[in-house]
């Protein structure tokens, strides 16, 4: 038998469902793997009571949940009662959190067992996993080059068999592009589909919690555990969530809305080249196409860099010394604490999202940027709303380009400019998902379906049909 640590996640199912291996044997193998590779930098902490919690797990005469016994990683940026939660920040580097986050519990509750909390862009916010307090994370396909940000941490851990699938967060991108670069699956589920609850928060209107995996399939099993409402999230969608691995295998007609308009502005003939590929293969499979206009898409960057900072000038207020998390010494009066303990426990990055955002939302600036970015923000929803009535699906390129060498973007508005077509289903609170679709410079690139409010099904089923007639997530 091959290491089940490169088989899949079904794969591993029907391995402990068999008892052809335990779950101790795999979180094991996990564990030694994870050792191996220190030097991607993937995680920030590991779980010590993993092979503690796998034997337990071994001993139950029954299986409750398809999860039973495998190992993932969490995103550090998911509250767990009892471990480190740091956000990949210096101002929590030693925070301990007193609770746990939902998505936390219902993997929990699942039995599978964490083997760590991965790193990530400090407080989500970066396109590269280089902001990070606790250094950058690795590509596992080429270490110069990076994993994508801000869940770098998990998709490279999920690349290089760290884990059988992992959990991220994506506000404008987060999930998507680092499965691009990394060259596995990703998706970010409907806003509210998944609850926010104990996920710190970056930009509340936009964050939202999804999955990294092999496939597919592998991200259906995964994300429907960690769906459905939450009363502890007031934007929590109280809707019935559907069988998704059955969703994902059945037979769908789809018809593909391509954004050509769009398409035509890339300027890397190869990252164009393959998306049309990509398309043409599909068509040649039976899958119907139909050419879309987006109207104002084109300004969802700006839109977004004014909203996202605004929300983040707002969440990040709390950490100012007084609670928890870093203090400053010996601070002179309580302005002094206020000051040094932000100027101190905050990066580059995020002092300067900060400071845009508060500048936004100042007096005689909130109707001239805020105000004007929430119009577009509307338009934008509306121009996918009148999109969806005529396509079961939107298909895109996940990044303008592939993975790029660590240090080479020095440009901030470049480094932002890696959002361009994620940024999109954030604002309008779509799913969205990024499967491998072949390579370029030897490095992955991603094919994006953007799908309905709450069609998760149709985007996994899109993707599985597409991952049946390739074998670009094999590896």
């Amino acid at each position: 038998m091959s290491n089940p640590t490169s088989q899949s996640l079904i794969e591993q199912i029907n391995l402990l469902e068999k008892k052809e291996i335990s779950s101790l044997e795999l979180t094991q193998l996990y564990l030694t793997n994870i050792e191996k590779n220190k030097d991607l930098n993937c995680f920030i902490s590991l779980n010590d009571k993993a092979l503690e919690e796998a034997k337990k797990i071994d001993k139950l005469k029954e299986r409750k949940s398809l999860l039973q016994g495998i190992p993932l990683a969490h995103k550090d940026i998911f509250c767990a009662e009892g471990y480190k939660t740091t956000c990949g920040s210096k101002m929590l580097e030693n925070f301990i959190s007193p609770y746990s986050s939902t998505v936390f519990d219902k993997l929990k509750k699942s039995n599978s067992i964490m083997v760590g909390k991965t790193n990530m862009d400090e407080f989500a916010m970066g396109s590269s996993n280089e902001t990070s307090y606790f250094g950058n994370v690795k590509n596992p396909i080429n270490k110069k080059r990076s994993p994508g940000g801000s869940s770098g941490g998990s998709a490279a851990a999920v690349r290089a068999n760290l884990c059988a699938f992992a959990t991220g967060t994506d506000t404008g991108g987060s999930i998507r592009q680092p499965a691009s670069f990394c060259g596995i699956t990703g998706i970010k589920p409907t806003y509210g589909r998944v609850s926010r609850w104990g996920m710190v928060a970056f930009a509340s209107s936009l964050d939202q919690a999804g999955i990294f995996a092999k496939s597919a399939i592998d991200a259906s099993i995964a994300l429907e555990i960690i769906s459905g409402f939450d009363e502890k999230d007031s934007t929590s969608i109280n809707e019935n969530v559907p069988k998704l691995i059955n969703e994902t295998t059945s037979e769908m007609d789809h018809i593909i809305g391509i954004p050509f308009k769009l398409i035509e502005k890339i300027n890397d003939y190869k990252v164009k080249q393959n998306f049309l590929d990509c398309i043409d293969l599909l068509k040649k499979n039976g899958i119907k196409t139909k050419e879309i206009d987006l109207p104002f898409i084109e300004y969802s960057l700006p839109a977004y860099y004014v909203i996202a900072p605004a929300e983040c000038s707002a969440n990040l207020s709390r950490y100012d010394g007084i609670k928890y998390g870093y203090r400053c010494e010996n601070p002179k009066d309580l302005e002094d604490l206020y000051t040094r303990t932000r100027s101190e426990g905050f990066g580059e990055e995020v002092k300067k999202r900060i400071l845009i955002g508060t500048y936004c939302l100042s007096a005689g600036y909130f109707d001239a940027y805020y105000l004007k970015a929430q119009k577009i923000r509307a338009r934008i929803t509306n121009s996918f709303k009148e999109a969806f009535k005529n396509v079961t699906v939107i298909a895109m390129p996940t990044c303008s380009n592939e993975a790029f060498e660590l240090g080479s973007i020095q440009d901030p508005v470049k480094m932002y400019e890696q959002d361009i077509y994620t940024i999109p289903a954030n604002l309008a609170g779509l799913p969205a998902i990024s499967v491998p679709s072949g390579l370029i410079n030897k490095m992955p690139l991603g094919l994006q379906f953007i799908g309905n409010h709450l069609d998760e099904g149709k985007i996994l089923n899109i993707s599985h049909e597409f991952q049946k007639i390739t074998d670009y997530h094999v590896y």
